[in-house]
C-alpha cells in the first residue's frame, strides 16, 4: 500500500501528461488567437498555427477536430462573462429591457474590440452554416456556432421577457435573438471601424423594434433613443 504521503509513480505520469496537454492547448489557442486576428480565416491554416505553437500539425487536430471548431474555441472566451452576466441579470430579475441593453451594447464594444477576431469568426461562421446546411446542432462539437454561442448572450432574457408579457411574442427568442447577432456580425465585416456605440444603437433598435416597438416612442421623438447618452 502507498504511504498517504507518497505519490504513485502512475498518478505522477497521468499528471505530468495532463499538463503537457493542456500546455499544449493554450499554446495552439495562443498561437491562433494571433493568426486569426492578424490574417482572417480564409488566410490562417491549421499547419501554420501549429508550427507557430511548436507542435506537429497531427497533434493541433488532436486537440481541435478542426479549423472551424478551433475557430470557435478561440473566440468562446470573449463572451463567456456576457453569458454569465445574462445569468446573473435573469437570477436577480433585473429588468428585461436594462440587462438587453446593457448586453447589447457590451456585445458591441466586445466585438469592436476584438474586431480582427470578430471578422474572422464570423467567416468561420458564414463557412460552417452554408456546409452544414441548416441551424446548429447542439452536439456537433465543430460547429462555431454551438462553441461559441454568441445568441445565448440575449437568448434567455428575451424568453423571459416574452414569458412575462414585457416584450412581444414574435419573433420567437431563437429567431430574433440569431437575427441580432447575425447584423453584429455582418457589420463587424462591412464595417470594421464603426465605433461601438454606434452598432448598438441599430442593434437595439432592431431589436426592441421588433420586440417591443412602444419603447422607440416612449423614449425619445427624434426616433434615436438608444443613441449614446441617452
Amino acid at each position: 500500500m502507498t504511504p498517504p504521503n507518497q505519490t504513485r509513480p502512475g498518478d505522477a505520469r497521468a499528471r505530468a501528461a495532463q499538463t503537457k496537454r493542456d500546455r499544449t492547448r493554450r499554446a495552439l489557442l495562443d498561437a491562433a488567437d494571433a493568426a486569426f486576428a492578424s490574417r482572417g480565416w480564409l488566410r490562417t491554416r491549421v499547419e501554420d498555427i501549429a508550427t507557430a505553437a511548436g507542435v506537429s500539425a497531427a497533434t493541433a487536430y488532436n486537440h481541435f477536430p478542426s479549423k472551424h471548431a478551433l475557430m470557435g474555441h478561440v473566440y468562446a472566451p470573449l463572451i463567456r462573462p456576457l453569458i454569465a452576466q445574462a445569468e446573473q441579470d435573469r437570477a436577480d430579475d433585473r429588468p428585461v429591457v436594462d440587462a438587453l441593453s446593457d448586453q447589447v451594447r457590451a456585445l458591441a464594444r466586445a466585438s469592436w474590440r476584438h474586431r480582427g477576431l470578430t471578422t474572422a469568426f464570423a467567416a468561420a461562421v458564414q463557412d460552417y452554416t452554408i456546409r452544414a446546411g441548416g441551424p446548429p446542432d447542439p452536439d456537433d462539437d465543430q460547429d462555431p456556432r454551438v462553441v461559441a454561442p454568441m445568441p445565448s448572450t440575449i437568448l434567455g432574457l428575451i424568453e423571459d421577457g416574452q414569458r412575462d408579457h414585457v416584450l412581444h411574442p414574435f419573433p420567437p427568442a431563437l429567431e430574433i435573438s440569431g437575427m441580432v447577432i447575425n447584423l453584429l456580425l455582418m457589420r463587424s465585416v462591412n464595417r470594421p471601424h464603426e465605433p461601438p456605440e454606434r452598432t448598438a444603437e441599430l442593434l437595439l433598435t432592431v431589436l426592441f423594434g421588433a420586440l417591443r416597438p412602444e419603447l422607440l416612442l416612449e423614449r425619445g421623438t427624434d426616433g434615436r433613443p438608444f443613441r449614446s447618452g441617452t
